[in-house]
């Protein structure tokens, strides 16, 4: 089959290319920059930019399925503005192209209007993409454990610097990380099965854990102890001051991520199983993959 992946150099979709590639699938990535590109050879190269609608003139001719795998955190001006723009443009000349299959990786979080900007950004977009003529297949996912997370960067520079944390109680919500290749076996497998198709699905990890636990919990796997003091007063936007100064997440980046953590994001409805099979990836054992990727030294669990 003919894909086309976008964000095919992000956190996710460098990760994704391969898999699609070694499924037998033949991969097209539209990059903003071909010769910052770094990924399999195999992989046929499309310059485009999904802000500029004219520039993705054929960029999806031929294609039978599509994933979406970009956001505008990190770039200048209002990153929620860029993100429905990109998304309407997407759609269009997915739908002219006649893409049969559209996938898309957002965010986990309730309907009751309390989502964060990056969250709420991040199902305005898939409102965008579902009105393409196309069946969508949707994933919403928690935090993402892998070693380009910037959620994951940002747990593991705090246990690492700092052995007593006085923290807002944020640290309190509930999350349901999952491993990264989980995420891609998710993504690759919907479209091998017609029964993902035009479906919505939460997935995550195997346990549900507070922020703090997964910062103790990581910790441990580097041989460190962690205190953790929730104070009510630290509120989430000035907590994300205080990342700024010990992790090197861009601002841009940290700051909407932080502002998320106010928000529950575990699974609901757990339908995707009855639908693709996924052996999911035990949270410790995930996190000693990454760290061991990071090139920091893990203690055995």
């Amino acid at each position: 089959m003919q894909v086309l992946v976008t964000g095919a150099t992000g956190f996710v979709g460098s990760h994704l290319v391969p898999a699609l590639l070694a499924a037998g699938h033949d991969v097209r990535a539209l990059v903003r920059d071909e010769t910052r590109y770094d990924g399999p050879e195999a992989v046929t190269l499309v310059e485009a930019d999904l802000l500029d609608a004219s520039s993705l003139e054929g960029a999806f001719d031929g294609c039978e399925a599509a994933y979406y795998l970009v956001h505008s955190m990190g770039a200048a001006g209002d990153f929620e503005e860029k993100d429905r723009r990109a998304a309407r443009n997407f759609a269009e000349k997915a739908s002219e192209a006649g893409v049969s299959q559209v996938v898309y990786l957002g965010g986990l979080g309730g309907e009751d209007g309390t989502l964060s900007e990056h969250l709420r950004s991040r199902r305005e977009v898939e409102a965008v993409l579902e009105g393409g003529e196309y069946d969508l297949t949707v994933f919403r996912a928690a935090i993402v454990v892998g070693a380009e997370s910037s959620s994951f960067r940002i747990v593991a520079a705090l246990t690492k610097r700092l052995p007593v944390m006085i923290t807002p109680e944020w640290v309190r919500t509930r999350s349901q990380p999952i491993y990264v290749d989980d995420v891609v076996a998710y993504l690759a497998g919907a479209i091998e099965t017609d029964a993902a198709r035009g479906r919505t699905f939460e997935i995550g990890g195997p346990e549900v854990l507070t922020y703090q636990q997964m910062m103790q919990r990581t910790a441990a796997a580097l041989g460190r102890r962690l205190f953790v003091i929730p104070v009510p007063v630290l509120t989430p936007r000035l907590s994300a001051y205080w990342v700024d100064l010990v992790t090197d997440v861009p601002a841009s980046v940290a700051h909407p991520l932080i502002e998320g953590l106010k928000n529950p994001v575990v699974v609901n409805d757990d339908s995707v199983t009855d639908v693709i099979e996924v052996d999911l990836t035990p949270f410790d054992e995930a996190v000693r993959k990454t760290l061991t990727e990071m090139g920091e030294p893990v203690v055995d669990g």
